[in-house]
C-alpha cells in the first residue's frame, strides 16, 4: 500500500516516473542519481528501486537493469505526488484560438476541443456529447426518406441535433406526415426528453386525426422510449496524428492497436460514460476493466451546459506528463462551457 512508502521511496519513485515519462526508456539507478540529486548513491537507489518493485510500483522488462512504473505507481503519483500546474498564457491562447468559430453546434465545438487538446498534449483528444435526458425539445421535423422509413430530426434547445429513423408499415401520405409533425411539435416542444418518454400517451390521447396520421401517431406512442432516448452520449475524437508519434505506437502492432481502438466507439463510449462524475477523472490502465484499454490512461473533465453535462479529455499511453495534461484538460473543459453559454 502507498502508506507504507518511506520518503526516500517516494522520491525515487517520483524520479523514475519523471524519467520514464521524458525518455520512454526504463530508468536506471545511475540515471536517477545524475538527474535528480537525491543525495543517494546509485547503489542505494538501486536497492530502493528493488524494494519498490517488490511492492508492485516498478517492474523491469526483460533483462534491462532499468525500471518502468506500473499502473499502481501512476495511481499513487496522480493521487499523492502530482503537483498542480496552470496552463501557460501561450497554451491558453492556442486553446481559445482552436475553439474559435461557430459555437452554436455543440458537436463541432467538441470536435475542435478534442483536436486542440490532441495537438497540445500529443495524445488523442476525446469528448463525450452530453447526456440528454434533461435537454429540452425545441422542435422536431419528419422527413420521408423511403416508402417505409421516416427520418425524425430532433433539435434541442442546447443546440444539439439528433436524427433517428422511424420505420412505418407502408407508404404514408405526405399530408399525414406533415399533420403528425405539427401535432408532435404542438404537444411536445418545450418538454425535456425524459418528460416526453414518460408522458407521450397522455399527451396524444385526445388528438383527432385521419387514419394515416392516427396510425403514425400510434407508432410514436408505442416507440417513445426508443425514439426519444438519445442520452447515451456520442463520442467525438480528434486526429490520431499527434498520438501516433508516441514511442508506444512506433511498431506496426502498436499503431494497429490504436487505430482499432478509435474504430470501436462502443468501447470508448463506455469508458467516457464511466468518467461522467463531476470534475476531473483519471483512469489508468487496468482500472478500465477492459484489456483493450489496459495500455491507456484516460484523463477527462466535465463541462456543463446548463442542465446538461459531458466530458472532454485525452487518451494516451499510461506514460504521460500528468501535470501538464490535467491542467490543459481542465482549462479546456471550463472554456467550452463558457464559450457555449
Amino acid at each position: 500500500m502507498s502508506q507504507s512508502l518511506t520518503d526516500r521511496e517516494r522520491s525515487v519513485l517520483e524520479a523514475v516516473i519523471a524519467t520514464y515519462v521524458d525518455t520512454a526508456e526504463p530508468a536506471g539507478s545511475r540515471t536517477i542519481s545524475r538527474r535528480f540529486g537525491l543525495a543517494l548513491s546509485p547503489a542505494s537507489i538501486r536497492n530502493i528501486m528493488s524494494d519498490l518493485e517488490e511492492k508492485g510500483y516498478l517492474y523491469h522488462p526483460h533483462t534491462s537493469a532499468g525500471r518502468i512504473p506500473t499502473d499502481q505507481a501512476y495511481r499513487l503519483y496522480v493521487d499523492q505526488l502530482m503537483r498542480q500546474t496552470a496552463v501557460t498564457p501561450s497554451e491558453a491562447e492556442r486553446i481559445r484560438e482552436g475553439l474559435r468559430g461557430e459555437r452554436s453546434v455543440l458537436d463541432e465545438l467538441l470536435r475542435r476541443a478534442a483536436q486542440v487538446l490532441g495537438v497540445l498534449t500529443s495524445e488523442l483528444g476525446v469528448a463525450g456529447s452530453p447526456t440528454l435526458d434533461e435537454a429540452v425539445l425545441e422542435r422536431l421535423d419528419l422527413l420521408q426518406v423511403s416508402a417505409e422509413r421516416l427520418l425524425l430530426v430532433l433539435t434541442l434547445r442546447s443546440g444539439v441535433v439528433r436524427t433517428i429513423f422511424v420505420e412505418v408499415p407502408a407508404q404514408m401520405a405526405a399530408e399525414a406526415v406533415v399533420q403528425v409533425a405539427l401535432v408532435l411539435n404542438d404537444r411536445l416542444a418545450g418538454l425535456t426528453l425524459r418528460e416526453i418518454r414518460q408522458s407521450m400517451p397522455a399527451r396524444l390521447r385526445d388528438v383527432g386525426t385521419d387514419a394515416d396520421a392516427s396510425e403514425l401517431l400510434n407508432i410514436f406512442v408505442q416507440e417513445a422510449d426508443d425514439l426519444f432516448d438519445v442520452s447515451d452520449g456520442g463520442v467525438v475524437l480528434g486526429s490520431t496524428q499527434p498520438i501516433s508519434g508516441q514511442p508506444e505506437f512506433a511498431t506496426k502492432e502498436g499503431l494497429q492497436g490504436l487505430l482499432h481502438l478509435t474504430e470501436r466507439r462502443d468501447i470508448l463510449r463506455t469508458a467516457l460514460t464511466r468518467s461522467r462524475e463531476p470534475g476531473l477523472t483519471i483512469t489508468i490502465g487496468a482500472e478500465h476493466g477492459d484489456p483493450k484499454l489496459a495500455p491507456f490512461t484516460l484523463v477527462t473533465s466535465t463541462y456543463r451546459l446548463g442542465p446538461l453535462s459531458g466530458v472532454i479529455g485525452v487518451m494516451g499511453p499510461t506514460r504521460m506528463p500528468y501535470e501538464k495534461i490535467v491542467a490543459l484538460v481542465e482549462h479546456t473543459s471550463r472554456l467550452v462551457g463558457e464559450l457555449y453559454e
